[in-house]
């Protein structure tokens, strides 16, 4: 029988603990990755079925020469063209290049002959340059300026983010309601929101607007997130305003409990991130939207406050549409600083070159989780 001595137990205890802990610490977060809430992700869409793999016997999507009335659209200034070039050079050589949809390209002014000439040198589709007009970028005539300059110089000294921009709150009320009203859009059914400085990571080798067309889907995201709170502070009391006063456009089979946690009493701040979109512009045009965007508009809220058009975007789609009717595109790669949406599975990621460890999806203030929790 071996006999241990007191002085030799504690290092041997010690050691004892020491292994426990090794074991603890490099199993434990496999444990965690195994029981994660978010694990539906990975399987989100039957990968037998997605769209971007697409079945090796058939021929190639971009030769189906079927396209949407489709664009892609771009708030942008001439400034910005070094940052857009980057992003457009991107979304041509990962889809566009194959599927020829054109840009339609917005300004608050003209844009400079160097702008037009180095866009569409970059890709083969047909380049659309057109001015906002002023009534789209302006105070509307029930604002009171002097309490909105008031207000938005506060908003600055307290640093709420963007608080004391001017034009970041008539791009987000442009974004809202009227980008979609520009004459360069009337003739299309769907839309594509891109922004100078973004990334797309992946080869998306399918039409999403054709995808968007033959499911019937209306609104698609890639990131969704918590909004800051103290840009929108009556934003949903507004909402909860204009739900009593026209209950008869909102649907009894919605997605309020993707924004609510109470059925509609609270906002839970959860919205999609609308420099990535694609949408369609029908549901932009329908009756139900423009009431609801000329309420808010009539409100205020653009000027006296900081309303996003983000949660502006996904309120009215979680009030007027169904969970059929929207569309996480978990397979595009996208980044806009400094979030980023990397897809997860094996499959789609050998179509991509970001690092699903840098995925947004996986942290606290990504609203993916809710997502999945209302299926």
């Amino acid at each position: 029988m071996v006999i241990i001595s007191s002085n030799q137990r504690k290092p041997l205890l010690l050691s004892t603990l020491f292994l426990v802990f090794c074991l603890i610490f490099f199993f434990w977060p496999l444990k965690m990755m195994n029981n994660n809430p978010l694990e539906p992700v990975a399987s989100y869409t039957p990968l037998i079925q997605h769209p971007n793999l697409p079945d090796p016997n058939k021929p190639p999507a971009w030769q189906n020469t079927t396209r949407a009335k489709a664009a892609f659209v771009i708030l942008t200034r001439n400034e910005e063209l070094d940052a857009l070039r980057r992003s457009i050079q991107q979304l041509e050589a990962r889809f566009n290049h194959k599927f020829n949809y054109p840009y339609v390209f917005l300004n608050d002014v003209e844009f400079t002959p160097e702008f037009k000439e180095l866009t569409s040198s970059l890709t083969n589709a047909e380049t659309k340059y057109g001015l906002i007009p002023k009534e789209h970028w302006s105070y509307p005539a029930w604002i009171d300026i002097e309490k909105a300059d008031r207000l938005r110089k506060k908003m600055g000294e307290d640093g709420v983010i963007y608080g004391g921009s001017l034009s970041y709150r008539h791009m987000c009320r442009f974004e809202s309601g009227f980008f979609y009203r520009h004459p360069l859009m009337e003739e299309y059914e769907y839309y594509w929101r891109v922004e100078p400085g973004v990334e797309f990571y992946c080869d998306i080798d399918y039409d999403p607007f054709l995808y968007m067309k033959e499911n019937n889907k209306k609104y698609g995201w890639t990131i969704s997130l918590i909004e800051f709170e103290e840009t929108i502070p009556t934003l949903w009391e507004t909402t909860k305003k204009f739900i009593k006063e026209h209950s008869d456009m909102i649907p009894k089979k919605n997605l309020i409990d993707f924004i609510s946690n109470d059925n509609g009493h609270s906002y839970n701040l959860c919205h999609f991130w609308s420099n990535f979109e694609i949408g369609d512009l029908k549901f932009l045009r329908s009756p139900e939207y423009s009431a609801f965007f000329d309420y808010l508009d009539k409100s205020g809220g653009f000027f006296y406050e900081r309303w996003g058009d983000a949660p502006v975007h996904t309120i009215a789609v979680n009030l007027f549409l169904n969970k059929s009717q929207v569309h996480f595109f978990n397979d595009i790669g996208y980044k806009h600083e400094p979030f980023m949406h990397c897809p997860v599975v094996r499959e789609l990621q050998k179509k991509c070159h970001c690092n699903a460890e840098d995925n947004f999806d996986l942290t606290p203030n990504s609203c993916l989780r809710r997502w999945i929790e209302i299926s």
